[in-house]
C-alpha cells in the first residue's frame, strides 16, 4: 500500500515536469482492464552504464494472452556490450547493429504500453532501465503500476509460511511449480510470454484461493538459471 502510495505521489509530480504532452496517456487512468508483459535485454549488468537491446510486450487481457497483441524491437546500443551479457542472451554486436536507436524504439514502446499495468519477473529492473532513457527524453520516470510475478508467487506459496521457511523465487523454481514448459530463456519475447503465462494462473490461484504446496512434488531440470 505504501509503495502505491508513493508511485501515485511520483506520477502527479512527474506529469508536471512531463516535456511533451503529447505523451501526457501515460498518466491516464486505465480503463483498458489490460496489463502489459514485457522484458527487455541488456548489453550488461550495471544499469548507469549498460543498454537495452532488445524490447519485447505481450498485452494480457483478463486470462487471455493475446499474442497478436504484441510489440518486439531490436536497439543498436550505445555502450560495448559485455561478453558475459552475449553469452546470456546471444546476442552480438552485429546482430544489434541491424536495431534502431533506443529514440526510435521508445515512442513505439510507449504508445504500445499507455498507462496499463506493467508485468514481469523482477520488473523493477526493466523499468529502471526504460526509465533511463525516458527521463532524459520526456524528464519522467514510467509512472505505470508494476506487478512483479515473483510477488504474486511469492504470497500464492510462501504468504502463510512459518518462520525459518526456505524461500525460493527463482525463474526455474515458479515455473516448475507452475507446470510450465520453459521456453529458452533471455530472450525478451520468450520470457515476456513466459511473465505472461506466470502472471495469468497465479491471478486464476488468487482470485480462487488456491495455494501452491511448499514441498515441491519433482525437482528442477533444465537450463534454468535466472
Amino acid at each position: 500500500m505504501r509503495s502505491e502510495l508513493l508511485r501515485r505521489s511520483r506520477a502527479l509530480f512527474d506529469r508536471i515536469l512531463l516535456a511533451d504532452n503529447a505523451y501526457a496517456f501515460l498518466f491516464d487512468q486505465d480503463d483498458s482492464g489490460e496489463v502489459v508483459s514485457f522484458d527487455c535485454e541488456t548489453s550488461g549488468f550495471n544499469i548507469l552504464a549498460d543498454d537495452v537491446i532488445s524490447i519485447a510486450a505481450i498485452k494480457i487481457r483478463g486470462n487471455t494472452i493475446l499474442t497478436s497483441e504484441t510489440f518486439r524491437a531490436l536497439v543498436r546500443p550505445g555502450a560495448a556490450m559485455e561478453v558475459s551479457a552475449i553469452k546470456v542472451h546471444q546476442l552480438r554486436e552485429t546482430d544489434v547493429k541491424q536495431g534502431r536507436t533506443i529514440r526510435e524504439v521508445m515512442p513505439e514502446f510507449l504508445r504500445f504500453i499507455g498507462s496499463r499495468p506493467l508485468v514481469g519477473y523482477w520488473v523493477s529492473f526493466d523499468v529502471r532501465m526504460i526509465n533511463k532513457y525516458l527521463f532524459g527524453m520526456l524528464n519522467i520516470n514510467l509512472p505505470n503500476r508494476q506487478i512483479d510475478v515473483s510477488e504474486l508467487y511469492y504470497e500464492r506459496k510462501y504468504g502463510k509460511a512459518p518462520p525459518g521457511t526456505e524461500i525460493d523465487l527463482r525463474y526455474a523454481a515458479i515455473a516448475a511449480d507452475l507446470g510450465l514448459t520453459m521456453l529458452p530463456q533471455h530472450d525478451a519475447f520468450n520470457d515476456a510470454l513466459t511473465a505472461a503465462q506466470m502472471y495469468v494462473i497465479l491471478k486464476d490461484m488468487q482470485r480462487r484461493g488456491a495455494r501452491i504446496p511448499r514441498q515441491r512434488s519433482t525437482p528442477l531440470t533444465g537450463d534454468f538459471s535466472v
